[in-house]
C-alpha cells in the first residue's frame, strides 16, 4: 500500500483499492475502528475525485456501512446504507446488482438477519 501511494499517487485508484483491501483484512481480524478509518478516506477520496454519486464512491459507501454494521451501529449503518441504495437505483438503475444487493441487505437488517456480506 505504501509503495502504490508513493507511486501511484494517493488518490490514484489502484492505491484507494490497496487501502480497501487492509480494510477487508482489518475487519477479518475484528479491527473494526481500524477498518472505519480506512473505509472513510477511501469513501471521502472517491467522493473528491469522482464525485458522490460515481459506482466506486458507492461501493466505498456501501463497505463503511458494513463496517459500521460489524461495530454493531446499526442506526448509522441504515442510514448510510439507505442513502447508498437511493443513489444506486438513481445512478444505476434498479436493476442493478449493486442496487439489488442494497436492498437485500436494507431489508436483512430491518428483520434482524444481518449475515450478508457487502457490496
Amino acid at each position: 500500500m505504501e509503495t502504490s501511494s508513493r507511486v501511484l499517487g494517493d488518490e490514484h485508484p489502484s492505491t484507494l483499492t490497496s487501502i480497501n483491501n487492509l480494510s477487508v483484512t482489518y475487519k477479518h481480524q475484528g479491527r473494526w475502528m481500524e477498518a472505519e478509518l480506512l473505509d472513510v478516506q477511501v469513501m471521502e477520496t472517491r467522493k473528491r475525485v469522482l464525485g458522490d454519486e460515481h459506482p466506486d464512491t458507492l461501493t466505498s459507501m456501501s463497505n463503511l456501512a458494513f463496517t459500521l454494521q460489524g461495530q454493531g451501529r446499526y442506526d448509522m449503518a441504515v442510514l448510510l446504507l439507505e442513502q447508498c441504495y437511493r443513489l444506486r437505483q438513481q445512478n444505476l438503475g434498479p436493476k442493478h446488482p449493486h442496487t439489488i444487493s442494497s436492498f437485500q441487505a436494507l431489508q436483512a437488517w430491518r428483520v434482524g438477519n444481518v449475515s450478508l456480506k457487502p457490496g
